[in-house]
């Protein structure tokens, strides 16, 4: 196994993203034990994530901006292509009993953007479970370098054209820029400006925050 799929690889055994995959399925079957029995809304999924799942869902919609999901064939999973901010028309009307979210928050470009993600989360479903990686872990995860999300955006984009063991490798200096550009990490608070009713659960390697997901089992009373 290389150096990378020993780190970044999810689908690898063994591999410390497989690891964190791992631990991150055992919390959400905890938080929602009648997962296997719900509709589930993917927000920036893709239908071959749900093929490792421990626990299918009776059904899955995912929506994706990229069309390449159209040609995936899962049982169960529906895939939509569209904009997670702003759901396709056939899916307004719907509510669903859970809406999933894993690595989208970051990736949605900028404030106004998450704002308008974080309204649809909440019209979608009464629960939700929206991960994205925590910016003050050491090791930024797109890239496997440390420190990366705290460089300048020319240090940044030159780690991007050279780093071989990260998922994001960029071909030019002005993709590298673009790259790094669209990736902006967030803290617990600014999660819970999004999420001001949802615990923000802290997903831990080394006793140190990964990830923060905010859940929402329900609103209450």
């Amino acid at each position: 196994m290389s150096i990378k799929n020993r780190i970044s690889d999810p689908g690898q055994p063994g591999s410390l993203a497989h690891r964190a995959r791992a631990r991150r399925w055992a919390e959400l079957q905890k938080r929602f034990p009648a997962l296997g029995e719900m509709r589930v809304l993917d927000l920036g999924g893709v239908p071959e994530s749900w093929r490792l799942a421990p626990v299918r869902p009776v059904e899955v919609v995912t929506v994706n901006l990229d069309s390449r999901i159209l040609s995936a064939d899962e049982p169960g999973v529906t895939p939509l292509v569209g904009d997670a901010c702003a759901p396709p028309v056939r899916l307004r009307a719907e509510r669903f009993d859970l809406v999933y979210s894993n690595s989208l928050f970051e990736h949605v470009g900028g404030h106004a953007n998450r704002l308008r993600l974080a309204e649809t989360v909440h019209r979608m479903s009464g629960r939700h479970w929206i991960q994205t990686p925590n910016r003050y872990f050491p090791i930024e995860p797109h890239w496997v370098f440390p420190g990366f999300q705290f460089l300048p955006v020319r240090a940044r984009a030159e780690v991007s054209r050279h780093w071989p063991f990260g998922n994001i490798r960029s071909a030019s200096f002005a993709s590298a820029v673009d790259d790094v550009a669209w990736v902006e990490l967030l803290s617990a608070t600014e999660m819970r400006q999004y999420f001001p009713d949802s615990e923000i659960w802290r997903e831990r390697i080394a006793g140190l925050p990964k990830s923060l997901v905010a859940v929402c089992q329900g609103l209450k009373g």
